[in-house]
């Protein structure tokens, strides 16, 4: 490996020599039909903490658009006295009380309540010490369960995302960093592009393709290590990868049998078996959400078209039908929609499916390269025209935020999952 034109750094020295790199900045537009308002208090003793936790915890629940955050302008701890006919009558249907304590170890205890006003009741309580460096992943942890305790939905935020950047004519870096844009790392760079970053399941790897040996090779990049394996290098392009759900494997697209086809092979690199067999371009490959079915792109019937077929190969069968150039498949971790990016009306469309019904909606213009957040709720994707840049939307429509960087153009944009 030339490392000149590569570099796998997770440890600080490296990072460190690195050129400076700006964090994303969120811009949020747009709101759910139905906010639930929401108090956040500023925990007691907070100054303890290298990261503000209350302020984290409210640009979470903003950013979501599901919320009216209600700044509650005083401090309350886990154990403060409530007047909750106060809160109830400032339009808070919900508030959020902490505290931060540092133990003697260094480590930092943090504590969490989310009350009912309504009810006058107690709706969840969280104690977690942590590592000063894991403050913000606590503050992220919170706001999840403010989210899944009000919604019932899973929240995202304690989870990470994975992009390409490019700086200048050749100066490519995959970066790794909080769903909020925070926290960046550098997972690989070089002066050959790098695209198609794509998380395992357990969220410690993430599978990508450089071109810095000339051609398309396919790497899996060990976030937790620092070390990265070769998955496929064969004769022609190597590109397009994507995990089966439960990692074992990696749908990918190779030409070495003259023109692109759709692949899987094992995630060490050994296993290679040949799926699709057209007389087209089958690409972009990904495994539905329980692993037996595979959906791609393929121009088989003239125009680039979405099919689906069985994992272990054969028969397909063609998904969308409006429009004549629907590319990039990718499905909801619970199976039941299919986002995609679909040219109309001169246009590159960001558009979600519903699999059971076939019912389709438009949710964002300009796009490409979509991704859901591992709840389902948001799509990420890469906005075209201008600045390349990131975008997320929810699978609704309603809400909207734009994730822009000084630091150069973002794209390749892959969601990554919860983390155990």
């Amino acid at each position: 490996m030339n490392k000149t034109i590569i570099a796998l750094m997770f440890s600080a020295g490296v990072l460190a020599a690195l050129p400076a790199s700006a964090q994303v900045r969120v811009e949020i537009a747009g709101v759910s039909s139905n906010q639930i308002p929401v108090a956040v208090a500023t925990f007691a003793d907070e100054g303890e903490s290298p990261a503000q936790l209350s302020a984290i915890i409210r640009a979470d629940l903003e950013r979501s658009g599901v919320f009216k955050v209600i700044d509650a302008g005083t401090v309350l701890s886990d154990s403060s006295p409530i007047d909750y006919a106060q809160w109830k009558g400032r339009g808070a249907d919900a508030l959020v009380v902490g505290s931060v304590r540092r133990g003697a170890d260094g480590r930092i205890d943090v504590r969490y309540k989310l009350l009912d006003t309504i009810k006058s009741s107690e709706l969840s309580t969280m104690s977690n010490a942590v590592a000063p460096k894991s403050a913000r992943l606590a503050a992220h942890k919170i706001a999840d369960d403010v989210y899944e305790k009000l919604t019932g939905t899973r929240g995202a935020f304690a989870t990470r995302i994975a992009y390409v950047t490019k700086a200048g004519n050749n100066n490519y870096r995959l970066e790794v960093a909080d769903a909020d844009g925070e926290g960046m790392q550098v997972a690989a760079y070089g002066k050959e592009p790098i695209i198609s970053p794509s998380w395992s399941p357990d969220g410690t790897k993430v599978a990508y393709v450089s071109f810095e040996m000339r051609k398309p090779v396919i790497y899996v990049q060990d976030l937790v290590t620092g070390g990265r394996k070769v998955v496929s290098n064969e004769k022609g392009s190597n590109s397009a990868p994507s995990w089966s759900p439960d990692g074992s494997k990696l749908a990918v697209t190779l030409s070495k049998d003259g023109h692109s086809q759709v692949y899987s092979v094992n995630a060490d690199g050994s296993g290679l078996r040949r799926l699709s067999n057209s007389n087209g371009i089958d690409t972009e490959p990904q495994f539905s959400a329980d692993g037996r079915s595979i959906y791609f792109t393929s121009d088989r019937s003239g125009g680039p078209q979405i099919y689906k077929m069985s994992a272990d190969g054969g028969a397909a069968s063609r998904v969308t039908f409006n429009g004549s150039y629907n590319i990039s498949p990718r499905l909801s971790s619970d199976g039941k929609t299919m986002a995609w990016i679909s040219q109309r009306d001169g246009g590159f469309s960001l558009y979600a499916m519903d699999l059971n019904s076939g019912q389709e909606m438009r949710l964002a213009e300009g796009a490409g390269e979509p991704s859901f957040s591992p709840n389902g709720k948001y799509i990420m994707y890469a906005t075209k025209g201008g600045r390349p840049g990131l975008a997320v939307v929810s699978v609704d429509g309603r809400v909207k935020q734009r994730l822009t960087t000084q630091a150069g153009n973002i794209r390749e944009p892959n969601w990554g999952p919860f983390m155990k």
